[in-house]
């Protein structure tokens, strides 16, 4: 199995671009040394360290629907639903502590262990 760097993901609401398009699939990266550290240096983060989120994440996404690639940049991350925003979060989180977008679950009902793609949805039985 090949070292994985990319992960899907969709959106629980979605981007909204300027011509009414609704963006709700797609790919973040793992994330670098290089992508923690220059939006540090950026004046808007210095201002307000809360803006790091936001261009950190313009920096890992690498599509988002029918957007080109490079297209995703801070105002792209800056229009997003305060939900996307907040899944976003817990996606990048998730991918770059683990390397997987799996976690565990377990049914109530029967007790089957169970891995859920935080991004996709998708369930594998038994591999928990």
């Amino acid at each position: 199995m090949a070292f994985k760097t990319e992960f899907e993901f969709t959106l629980p609401k979605g981007f909204v671009d300027d011509k009414g398009n609704l963006h709700r699939k797609g790919v973040m990266r793992l994330a670098t040394a290089k992508d923690e550290i220059i939006p540090l240096q950026d004046f808007r983060v210095k201002n307000n360290r809360a803006y790091l989120v936001i261009i950190l994440l313009s920096r890992v996404i690498a599509k988002l629907g029918d957007m080109k690639e490079g297209e995703v940049n801070p105002g792209t991350v800056e229009s997003l639903f305060s939900a996307d925003l907040s899944y976003l979060q817990e996606f990048y989180r998730q991918i770059n502590e683990s390397g997987t977008a799996n976690v565990g679950a377990k049914c109530p009902s029967c007790g089957q262990e169970f891995q859920v793609d935080i991004g996709t949805g998708a369930t594998a039985l038994g591999e928990s």
